[in-house]
């Protein structure tokens, strides 16, 4: 995916530097004891380049909650395209807290990240396929109909077929009927897969 030059921030008052720290300042102050201290120093590193990188860098140490809501929320706001490749690969994370921290976030970031996106649905791990569908269970990627065709058309996995099923009972339209006709076929012995399938037809031909 091409880099994608940052969006220009304008720092809320909170987050311009309140005791004139430079940046080596404030990135040591991201390992300061108080989760507080860690807190405004990922605000007010906001203001300088490559901010982005580092708060996406101190996110795999970050054991406070608070914290990572606050990294997060800066993330979003800096939207920082050149970042978001570091972002995508706590999808693999062992922790489950973070992890669907950046499931959330990716829902705010939209479009712009769908070009990634698209790409992690032919990711090795199916736990990332699967995590990237619930991420496109949002109103911001129009094309999300087609992917999840595409999923449960080409995807060998069960769960991750179910996943995109479970969303397009809600999204699907006449473009999916034939696909969820040979998805029935593919899985044949999967009760799950049978229902749902009958259900997301069902809900299509009525509409």
């Amino acid at each position: 995916m091409g880099l994608v030059k940052p969006k220009v921030v304008e720092l809320a008052e909170r987050d311009k530097p309140q005791s004139g720290r430079g940046c080596g300042e404030l990135r040591a102050a991201l390992e300061d004891a108080d989760a507080a201290g860690r807190r405004q120093a990922a605000r007010e590193i906001a203001q300088f380049p490559d901010a982005a990188l580092t708060l996406v860098s101190h996110l795999k140490c970050e054991q406070d909650a608070s914290v990572r809501e606050a990294i997060l929320t800066v993330l979003v706001r800096l939207n920082d395209r050149s970042a978001v490749s570091g972002l995508a690969d706590y999808l693999r994370s062992e922790n489950a807290a973070l992890r669907n921290e950046v499931i959330e976030t990716f829902k705010k970031l939209g479009s712009e990240v769908a070009p990634l996106l698209r790409s992690l649905l032919a990711d090795p791990d199916p736990d990332v396929r699967i995590f990237v569908v619930n991420i496109l269970d949002s109103e911001q990627h129009p094309e999300a109909e087609s992917w999840l065709i595409d999923v449960i058309e080409r995807d060998a996995h069960v769960n991750v077929c179910a996943t995109a099923l479970d969303l397009l009972c809600e999204v699907g339209t006449e473009a999916a009927i034939d696909p969820l006709v040979r998805l029935k076929v593919r899985f044949p012995s999967e009760p799950y897969i049978q229902f749902a399938a009958d259900l997301a037809l069902k809900r299509i031909r009525e509409v």
